[in-house]
């Protein structure tokens, strides 16, 4: 089941940087056609823009996300030496290279995972969960966050949130060409298309309002549907539910974090922000109450 995860992973990578460049493309067009009367030219930009910056994350994904939530690198075991043998025991229990271990300065518990693959990975643990979580919790913490690793998890979120940041940007971006530029630029074209010109831009300015909410939605249903298996793959790694039990019940009760960053709340095991969305919706994680009671039958 594990490899067959990894493989649909792999294939779901691909999937999201499909949908997410369709998204681009979209927006990308609504942008042309408002600021310079060219759909096509529109698109050719965005999809540009969005390779390059997809690129560019997965090259730097952990320095770009470690630097986005205030994370300082542990580079020697002596700095700490629980949280470097405990991530360092899961990695060899799960057969993936030793990540980079990160700490944020924050006393709410929680942690994440990030990455392109397992050979360029990194873990992070808030100050608070080291604090407040014994060493059997800590395991099951970490060992969620190297099954994240090991599932190729970390690849398909990192994608994800790189792309769902190209169309905030483009959506900012068409938002401000819309009302500064687009207006002036449509009132030197010539007049004959009034009324496709009017439907025209009504769908740009939807595409735009609506695409980050679409790119929003798809991160959080991708984030919703991993911790599942991470949380099974954890229990595989330690043997022991009730140190990741534990750690879920005490993460739940913590106040919200101070340090992280939105637009990588996804990546954490359970949500920095503790918020609640109507229809749950915009949910980055499944209710822990829920997690807590599939690993109690383990």
């Amino acid at each position: 089941m594990l490899y067959q995860q990894i493989a649909s992973n792999k294939r779901k990578t691909v999937v999201v940087v499909f949908g997410f460049l369709m998204l681009v493309a979209l927006i990308g067009a609504a942008i042309g056609y408002a600021f310079a009367g060219s759909a096509t030219m529109g698109v050719v930009f965005a999809i540009v823009l969005g390779f390059v910056y997809m690129f560019v994350m997965l090259g730097q994904s952990t320095d770009v996300v470690m630097n986005m939530n205030n994370a300082r690198e542990i580079t020697d075991p002596s700095q700490a030496p629980e949280l470097w043998h405990i991530v360092e025991d899961m990695a060899l229990v799960g057969k993936v290279p030793m990540p980079r271990v990160f700490i944020i300065d924050d006393p709410s518990p929680n942690a994440f995972a990030t990455g392109s693959d397992p050979q360029h990975s990194a873990v992070a643990a808030t100050t608070g969960l080291l604090a407040r979580l014994n060493r059997e919790e800590i395991e099951g913490v970490m060992a969620h966050e190297v099954s994240h690793i090991r599932n190729y998890d970390i690849r398909l979120q990192t994608t994800a949130l790189a792309l769902a940041a190209v169309v905030s940007m483009l959506a900012n971006f068409g938002m401000n060409s819309m009302f500064w530029g687009g207006a002036r630029r449509r009132n030197d074209r010539e007049e004959g298309n009034g009324i496709l010109d009017i439907i025209m831009l009504v769908l740009a300015l939807l595409a735009v309002i609506l695409g980050p909410i679409a790119a929003s939605m798809a991160q959080m249903a991708l984030s919703r549907n991993r911790e599942y298996l991470a949380d099974a793959s954890a229990v595989e790694l330690t043997r022991n539910p009730l140190g990741l039990i534990n750690a879920l019940e005490k993460i739940s009760t913590s106040a919200p974090m101070q340090a992280a960053d939105p637009s990588s709340a996804s990546m954490y095991i359970a949500d920095p922000f503790k918020g609640k969305t109507w229809a749950h919706l915009f949910d980055t994680h499944p209710p822990i109450k829920e997690r807590i009671k599939r690993l109690e039958k383990m």
